[in-house]
């Protein structure tokens, strides 16, 4: 079911998400705390932003554990950034490991990342690709149900904009949107399988997080979410402490330590994180 997380805030540098923290997404990837099945082994993926070089993510992924991959760790020790997203990957039955398939995706300026899985995505795959536009389905080149939601997204969020429809709010619209699509085409197949729709996207400013699933009485995949004045981690041991900068934002499958300020997202809802980094919460 994969382990993700996001940072926003002033620039810090990538290990000390990845490696540093008690339960970094390093850490996630073989003793994972809130999964039956521990291991996130299917591979891993960071995307970081550099804006004054361009608008466009940096991406770095493999399919070999996180835990066993050099290049990942030396790597973390020198990137910086003030958006900085990680995943490690437990692929779903059926799909194969390959690099294509490792979050996060990437389109222009946006980032995707999926926690989860779509409950009869081997029946409604076929209809889901015909609806793409034909940029879109340029754009998919996976076999995984999170980047077929990635193209869902990117449709809706093209045809909001044509609209002149804010960017934010556009990109708010969108997810639950893709949400809506994929719950009709669940149901339209007649899966009674839950599915789990844990999504992030960013364009690098705002973020849009889900914690969606389909039947809300279920076990849906956990999600935290921390705000602090600033965001440090030494000696494995994160905290946050005053500043006038900005305040950071995490939000993670699971927290990174066992600080007090984690708190859980609300089943089927969506948390929203503007320019200004104010949070925000509302129904999916």
């Amino acid at each position: 079911m994969c382990r993700f997380i996001i940072y926003a805030g002033s620039k810090i540098r990538m290990s000390s998400l990845v490696v540093e923290p008690e339960h970094s997404i390093i850490r996630q990837s073989y003793q994972s705390k809130e999964r039956e099945e521990p291991l996130n082994g299917d591979g891993f993926g960071v995307a970081w932003y550099v804006p004054h070089l361009s608008d466009e993510p940096a991406i770095f992924k493999d399919i070999s554990p996180a835990w066993n991959n050099k290049n990942l760790l030396n790597l973390s020790k020198v990137v910086e950034s003030s958006i900085i997203l990680a995943h490690v990957r437990a692929a779903t039955g059926g799909l194969p490991v390959t690099e294509l398939n490792c979050h996060p995706f990437a389109w222009k300026q946006f980032s995707f990342m999926h926690n989860g899985l779509i409950a009869g995505f081997d029946k409604m795959r076929r209809n889901l690709r015909r609806s793409f536009s034909d940029e879109v389905y340029k754009i998919v080149i996976g076999s995984s149900d999170s980047e077929h939601a990635f193209g869902l997204f990117i449709d809706h969020y093209l045809n909001l904009m044509e609209f002149k429809k804010d960017h934010l709010q556009a990109m708010v619209d969108a997810i639950r949107r893709t949400i809506c699509d994929l719950e009709v085409m669940r149901k339209e197949t007649g899966t009674d399988e839950v599915s789990l729709l844990n999504f992030v996207v960013t364009d690098g400013h705002c973020i849009v997080v889900s914690r969606f699933a389909s039947d809300a009485c279920s076990n849906a995949n956990t999600l935290y979410f921390y705000q602090g004045e600033y965001y440090i981690c030494n000696n494995s041991v994160c905290s946050t402490e005053s500043s006038k900068a900005q305040k950071p934002i995490l939000v993670a499958s699971e927290p990174l330590s066992d600080d007090v300020m984690w708190n859980s997202v609300p089943i089927n809802q969506l948390l929203i994180v503007d320019l200004n980094r104010n949070i925000k919460l509302q129904p999916v």
